[in-house]
């Protein structure tokens, strides 16, 4: 194996601070923040409007799948798009075409015109945006940043988006006291500063190969996935342990009936995954895995299965919340493993319809796993369902190790 890096010279700049000097960095992660604030708060607001006007939770639930079906109906295409056209201009179109929409959205209701089905019809043009933009620009970041400075590019991006999470939803709840048209206005800026930024990178990688899209192109990142065990097995470790470990989609009835929290716990046990991703993505950006990357990420998903069964099992507010934070912080050493070892396993030209699969991939098993929990707690309770996931996650570890050796045997994330 290599050497371990040598630790930076005298005076050079921490590794977080490098990454950022990079104008064409700097604007990535603007676009990428600005977006995720927008589509954060406006989909708070289009869900509490929903609700507000129909009444009906299971609107709530078509909200979501409106999202979420044109992800899973154009993975293949957008993956082939991304590969055969220029990612900065596809992302460009994307939030455009966001900023647009949610533009005629405030419109529509200012003139009081804004119907359940209108909005459920924009909420699955957002998604078909989102469905292009996410893994288009996920491609685009190993072309700006290049393979050496890969894994720091990843974890700091991974806590300016950990923070956008966190701040998005309250945002987007606080400007709706405010009335739903500041919402409108205030994700149209969001939307169109998502667009400007992207405009102002300049170096993206090599121009893309012009091939003719055919079924074969376009079904290409899959046959690439299945012939790489690594990529394989990371992308699949991440499906089936989201899957599984799905537990948080229960913290209300863990606040409520379990562990006596009321609003202000449930409010406590939502922020600590979040804050524990973040203070491990700012750790990861200073200090990047170096040895051992493919060991690192079975034993975070090992111990994100264990902590969840610690949750599961907890009858205290700060253990539960101590727990979720562990949750929260080793599924981040993960995340950036994964996507540093995906970036760096495949070639530009591929490196698009591979983002869409493992794009896809990541919203089947976040959409999935809180179906899973609700199934599995509605027929065996809340405790139940944790501790099966919980011990699932940790069976699926051991298995993969077994079917994925050259997965564990992964060293570096640098590309060297």
């Amino acid at each position: 194996m290599p050497p371990a890096a040598l630790p930076p010279a005298a005076g050079a700049l921490p590794p977080a601070q490098g990454v950022l000097q990079d104008r064409n960095y700097r604007a990535f992660i603007a676009s990428r923040v600005f977006s995720s604030l927008g589509f954060q708060s406006i989909t708070v607001a289009l869900a509490w409007m929903l609700y507000d006007r129909t009444g009906n939770a299971y609107m709530l639930g078509f909200l979501g799948l409106a999202q979420f079906l044109p992800m899973a109906a154009l993975t293949f295409v957008v993956g082939a798009a991304a590969d055969r056209f220029d990612r900065r201009r596809i992302g460009l179109a994307c939030q455009g075409l966001e900023a647009v929409t949610v533009a005629l959205l405030g419109v529509l209701f200012w003139q009081g015109a804004l119907s359940p089905p209108l909005i459920l019809s924009a909420a699955a043009l957002l998604g078909a945006a989102v469905a292009f933009e996410r893994p288009t620009m996920a491609a685009l970041l190993p072309g700006i940043v290049g393979p050496a400075m890969l894994q720091r590019a990843v974890a700091t991006s991974t806590s300016f988006m950990q923070t956008a999470l966190i701040i998005g939803p309250s945002l987007g709840g606080l400007l709706y006291g405010f009335g739903a048209g500041t919402v409108f206005a205030a994700s149209t800026l969001l939307f169109c500063g998502a667009a400007a930024s992207i405009a102002l990178i300049r170096r993206a990688g090599p121009a893309p190969k012009r091939a003719r899209m055919s079924f074969g192109t376009i079904f290409a990142g899959v046959a690439f996935i299945r012939s790489r065990p690594e990529v394989l097995g990371t992308i699949s470790l991440d499906l089936f342990a989201v899957l599984l470990g799905g537990a948080t989609a229960l913290l209300p009835v863990f606040a409520a009936d379990i562990l006596r929290a009321g609003p202000i716990g449930l409010g406590m046990l939502r922020a600590a995954p979040a804050v524990g991703a973040l203070l491990m993505s700012l750790w990861l950006a200073r200090h990047p895995i170096e040895r051992g990357a493919g060991r690192r990420m079975f034993l975070a998903v090992g111990v994100f299965g264990l902590a969840t069964i610690v949750f599961s099992l907890s009858r205290s507010v700060p253990l539960s919340v101590l727990a979720l934070f562990v949750v929260g912080a080793s599924d981040t050493i993960s995340v950036v493993v994964r996507s540093s070892l995906v970036q760096l396993l495949t070639p530009d030209d591929m490196r698009g319809r591979v983002n869409a699969v493992n794009s896809l991939f990541i919203g089947t098993s976040n959409q999935l796993g809180e179906f899973e929990s609700g199934m599995v707690a509605g027929a065996f309770g809340p405790v139940a369902a944790g501790l099966i996931g919980g011990m699932g996650t940790i069976a699926v570890v051991l298995m993969w190790m077994r079917l994925f050796p050259q997965l564990a045997r992964v060293e570096r994330l640098d590309g060297k």
